[in-house]
């Protein structure tokens, strides 16, 4: 894996983050207001968790983002430098936001990814997730289709332990 730091993306990453997002989807990028928007939940309580991977020189390498509400969790994006693609840095961030699905008591994660990028899916499929459906006409302008993956994780509920159950006084 190339040697990156994942942490927190904070304001100061967007500039950076939005140079790689109008250089990987051009067509189709998202906007500086919509990871104002993001980052604005990204906080204790908050319905958002945003991580950027870094150089030792503090240079953004990828991002990836995760809404989760409720036992539902959606990646929102993901996304790795041309240069540093097929490193493992594509995994560690799926790594980070399926732990923080996890973490939070998803008991699903969504995800769209565009039909034509075979290598994503590779990667979600790698991970557990399983194509559900398609949205046609997702990625706009390129009028490009989406498919819809899941991974599902066990409920978060403790199991039944009649080792710790408490005894009746009365009948042993």
């Amino acid at each position: 894996m190339t040697t990156a730091t994942l942490r927190p993306m904070r304001w100061w990453d967007i500039e950076p983050v939005m140079e790689l997002e109008l250089r990987l989807f051009p067509e189709d990028a998202w906007s500086r207001g919509m990871y104002w928007s993001e980052l604005a939940e990204a906080h204790p309580g908050g319905t958002r968790h945003y991580t950027v991977a870094t150089a030792p020189d503090g240079t953004v390498l990828g991002y990836a983002g995760l809404m989760a509400v409720g036992v539902e969790g959606d990646v929102q994006t993901i996304a790795v430098d041309t240069g540093h693609q097929g490193a493992g840095l594509g995994a560690a961030l799926l790594t980070d936001l399926v732990e923080e699905s996890v973490r939070r008591g998803c008991e699903e994660v969504l995800l769209e990814v565009r039909v034509d990028n075979v290598r994503a899916q590779q990667l979600y499929e790698r991970f557990g997730f399983r194509p559900v459906g398609i949205r046609r006409g997702y990625y706009q302008p390129a009028d490009v289709d989406a498919l819809v993956m899941r991974l599902d994780h066990e409920p978060a509920h403790p199991t039944h332990d009649p080792t710790h159950e408490s005894k009746d006084p009365k009948n042993g």
